[in-house]
């Protein structure tokens, strides 16, 4: 199957990465395939605008402001870009646009303020707060622009400047949504590149950087760790997830079948903190697999431009062949498909949307991250035997519980091995919440304060008290 990086332009006019629809497997458009000294470049427009935008916190608040301004008045361009580039419903790209000016907002009002220090000693000790410098991001595929501003807004409003590197599979709204912000930012304050590798390596490992954010899998997310160490750039990695969704032998299937459901198929399932294991009692197990099975034949997949599409297609090829490879195996190895279980025909990365039973616990399937429209539905026999099937894999993101007694289902969730539980539903996020994996999930914090705190430096200033 082709893939972005199939094509390249001439080395006269430069080199390019062509960016294909998922919805079709054509030529979308092309974006450039930056080199080293292009990269060096945008890093010293970084260090460069890095003076003024450090100095003056009330400047910036404006400018983040007007920033929001202009990502929202670009919402009708910037959606169907997204849609084109990255498969999902136009409504989701719509959303995902709002998420965007929402936390640039959020983000742009919060002041990380000073704090006196006491401690009977007679020195006046104030904790202060300053911007790391120049920061990069790589952003994955799934959510591009979401996650972008996830990284950007906090720091940015911290005062630091950002050099950011979208996905080579979604590059085109990420760039459009640089210059929409453009309009509104000083030159070099944020600043967008493009390319294959070894260009995220060189970004991640640059002496010019001082922090690291990423987001996608743990085996990159180590090699972006190992190559923030040689400058001692701080790391922040959201290395995504294998969450559990225990169902309590109370729950009402029907009830919550539909919020299940779409826990765990939003965006195709491509969604770190998505549902991808469903463990429920014995006797439901049947009973559960065809709730969620009738919802997956009824909802409509297709091109993500098409008025009534609620699943687009999977965003690459690569991702396409992963699904394809964990089903079959599944299959192969005795699970039975209630529904789905293969690719769709026709044009573009299309996968019936899918539930299994019987399914192994061995397979990859549920022992790692499928990050597709596949579901797995296990029985257990005890409560203990599904926290620990739960927590049995080494990602720790999120997971939930859901049953008619939420204190219950309350205690169950205090088990789990992960940064976020949810009850009776799955995946919503605060803004001003922390958001932060355990074990194989990530390293750091992102939202809320704790986001605009991993962007800066402490600084403490001591001095003799007054007499």
């Amino acid at each position: 199957m082709p893939t972005p990086l199939a094509r390249r332009g001439p080395r006269g006019g430069g080199e390019r990465l062509t960016v294909l629809d998922p919805a079709t497997g054509e030529a979308l458009d092309e974006v450039p395939d930056q080199q080293p000294d292009e990269l060096d470049a945008a890093i010293e427009r970084a260090h460069e605008a890095w003076r003024g935008w450090r100095a003056d916190p009330a400047a910036r608040t404006t400018a983040l402001h007007a920033a929001a301004d202009a990502v929202a008045a670009a919402g009708a361009d910037l959606a169907p870009l997204l849609t084109r580039e990255q498969g999902k419903p136009l409504a989701e790209s719509h959303a995902e646009v709002a998420r965007t000016v929402a936390r640039l907002r959020y983000f742009a009002e919060l002041d990380p303020g000073t704090q006196p220090v006491t401690d009977g000693r007679p020195v006046r000790s104030e904790l202060r707060w300053r911007p790391l410098g120049p920061v990069a991001a790589i952003v994955p595929w799934n959510f591009p622009l979401q996650l972008a501003s996830a990284k950007f807004a906090p720091a940015l409003a911290a005062g630091n400047t950002m050099v950011l590197k979208p996905s080579p599979f979604t590059p085109l709204a990420s760039r459009l949504l640089g210059a929409v912000m453009s309009a509104a930012l000083p030159e070099g304050v944020l600043t967008i590149v493009t390319g294959r590798e070894p260009l995220g390596a060189r970004l991640a490992s640059h002496p010019g950087i001082r922090h690291v954010t990423f987001t996608g899998s743990a085996a990159t997310g180590r090699a972006v760790a190992g190559a923030a160490a040689a400058s001692l750039a701080r790391v922040t990695l959201e290395l995504g997830g294998n969450d559990a969704a225990i169902l309590l032998e109370d729950v009402e299937v029907e009830r919550i079948a539909d919020r299940l459901f779409w826990a765990a198929f939003r965006n195709c399932g491509q969604v770190c903190m998505a549902v991808k294991r469903v463990y429920a009692p014995a006797p439901l197990c049947s009973q559960v697999a065809e709730a969620l099975a009738q919802r997956a034949k009824s909802a409509v997949v297709g091109a993500g431009l098409d008025p009534g599409t609620q699943l687009g297609p999977v965003n690459n090829a690569p991702q396409l062949a992963r699904i394809e490879r964990y089903t079959a195996r599944a299959l192969a190895d005795g699970a039975r498909a209630v529904t789905g279980g293969h690719r769709l025909e026709g044009p573009g990365y299309f996968f019936a949307p899918t539930i299994l039973a019987e399914v192994p616990p061995h397979s990859p399937v549920v022992t790692a991250e499928q990050f597709g429209p596949v579901l797995p539905v296990l029985p257990y026999g005890s409560l203990d035997e599904a926290v620990e099937a739960a927590n049995s894999t080494g990602f720790g993101l999120g997971g939930s519980v859901w049953g008619s007694d939420p204190d219950r289902a309350e205690a169950v969730a205090g088990r789990l091995e992960c940064g976020t539980v949810w009850i009776n539903h799955h995946g919503e996020l605060s803004l001003a919440q922390p958001f932060a994996g355990t074990k194989e999930s990530g390293v750091g914090i992102a939202g809320g304060p704790w986001g605009l705190y991993g962007n800066l430096s402490p600084f403490v200033v001591h001095r003799p008290q007054e007499a």
